[in-house]
């Protein structure tokens, strides 16, 4: 009993003493992962949750709007399998290069080999434009402090262009977002040679995007002039950067997608300008309201005294010379790449005035950051984002079992001819084309999501004038979606 109690004080004390070091190493990694440092990645890693959520639930509804995420995954499956980038929904043996020049897209194919279907796609779009957010987000908190910089990378999070772009199924300009806002961080912190090696990449994108590479360029060169003298190799890197993005391009839209195009041509050159049938021209109005949309509720306008806005001139400029009304508006993805520019912009241009002279411009530039993340927030009720407080996001509607069922019964390998519905749904395992623009394939099986009023009847009709020497019955049909069988 003596030694029990003897021994009974000092057991007593190292639990304590272990107690007390627990707590502390408790308090220690709390303490770490609440670190300003870890912002810009917290805030990543929230948005990525949110982006995968709202795009995966979408799937899950069968709520895909146009047929951009099958014609990726037959060109991401292809590559992911080692074979030319073949795109059937764009033609039979259509190969995607000579549609867009986006070579960047094969970086999906290791990821797509391993969870093969378009889910994989969705998540891996919801990633990059997240991961977007840690040089905005870095960036305006190392030079407006902690506060100030959180608040401008949740309005870039929360940004329409950014939720439109998210909601609009997958494309390619998910990689330019990232690259284009580690370029322009880099910029604002004078690392002129980071900012160029994550700028040329962007003419892998898309055929257009050296443009923007040549821009980023024009924007080192201004900031990089008065440095000339202390690092002279970076006036003339500046140059050749502008020139690579302009020769990448050329080369694109000269000779690379006519090469890879069955016309030996490049499609788009009809939609802008005068070309092609359409002639109609962009409304003022309308130009003027997605000027004010890009830069009102972003940027408070304040963006517009800063010269890295100029690298949101290519992106605009394409878009309101076009006489494609899609491109005019605010709605789908086109106005994704101009988010991180505009909110740099902002970060450039709140750096240099909240120490203006002038009282009002000092007072807007410290107040501004707080305004743009409330409008942000204010905005969401109306965009894409607010859908994940609403149940029925995430509710799954028994009619897209019963449709999923139906297209089972197709085999795997098939030939399908398919309009928008069932696209997603069979790109992973079938080859599918796109209704009326098979050029003479008569395809094994057709798919279509069609308007309640029509019937089965109707449906097979419509085979017989698509394919007068085939034959094509019933094989069952389910909440608008039927599917016939070739006999």
């Amino acid at each position: 009993m003596d030694t029990a109690a003897a021994a009974s004080p000092g057991t007593t004390a190292e639990g304590a003493t272990a107690a007390a070091t627990g707590r502390i190493r408790l308090l220690t990694r709390a303490a770490v992962l609440r670190h300003p440092r870890l912002d810009p990645y917290w805030l990543a890693l929230a948005l990525f949750a949110a982006f995968a959520t709202l795009s995966v639930c979408r799937y899950r509804r069968m709520a895909t709007m146009s047929w951009d995420l099958g014609i990726f995954e037959q060109a991401i499956r292809a590559y992911a399998h080692f074979q030319a980038p073949v795109a059937d929904l764009k033609g039979p043996g259509a190969n995607i290069l000579g549609d867009h020049f986006s070579p960047v897209t094969a970086l999906l194919g290791p990821l797509y080999r391993l969870f093969p279907g378009p889910v994989t796609l969705l998540v891996a779009q919801a990633a990059l434009f997240a991961v977007a957010a840690v040089p905005v987000t870095r960036v305006a908190t190392h030079l407006l402090g902690r506060g100030r910089g959180v608040a401008i990378g949740v309005a870039y999070g929360l940004s329409w262009g950014v939720q439109r772009a998210v909601d609009f199924d997958f494309h390619e300009i998910c990689f330019a977002v990232p690259l284009i806002a580690f370029s322009l961080e880099a910029v604002i912190r004078r690392r002129w040679y980071a900012a160029m090696l994550w700028a040329a990449p962007l003419v892998f994108v898309k055929e257009d995007m050296g443009a923007t590479v040549a821009a980023i360029g024009a924007v080192i060169l201004i900031r990089a002039w008065g440095d000339r003298e202390r690092e002279p190799r970076v006036v003339p890197l500046a140059v050749a950067l502008m020139g690579f993005g302009v020769v990448v391009s050329a080369l694109a839209l000269g000779v690379i997608i006519p090469e890879f195009n069955g016309a030996g041509s490049y499609d788009y050159w009809d939609k802008v300008g005068s070309g092609g049938e359409q002639t109609a021209t962009i409304p003022l109005d309308t130009a003027l309201r997605t000027l004010a949309w890009t830069l009102l509720p972003t940027t408070g306008l304040l963006a517009l005294r800063s010269p890295l806005l100029l690298v949101a001139v290519p992106t605009l400029g394409w878009r309101f010379v076009s006489h494609e009304e899609h491109y005019w508006g605010t709605d789908w993805h086109y106005s994704a790449v101009l988010m991180p520019v505009v909110f740099l912009a902002l970060v450039d241009a709140l750096d240099r005035g909240r120490d203006s002279r002038r009282a009002w411009l000092a007072s807007y530039s410290r107040q501004l950051p707080a305004a743009v993340c409330g409008a942000a927030l204010a905005l969401t009720a109306s965009l894409p984002l607010y859908g994940l407080t609403e149940g029925t996001t995430y509710d799954r509607p028994a009619p897209v079992g019963a449709v999923e069922r139906l297209l089972d019964r197709i085999p795997d390998g098939a030939t399908v001819e398919a309009n928008v519905g069932p696209i997603s749904r069979l790109t992973s395992r079938c080859r599918v084309l796109w209704v009326g623009a098979t050029r003479g394939t008569e395809p094994d099986y057709i798919a279509l999501q069609e308007p309640p009023e029509r019937t089965a009847r109707q449906v097979v009709e419509y085979a017989r004038q698509l394919h007068p020497d085939a034959r094509y019955a019933p094989l069952g049909s389910a909440s608008g979606y039927f599917v016939l069988k070739r006999r």
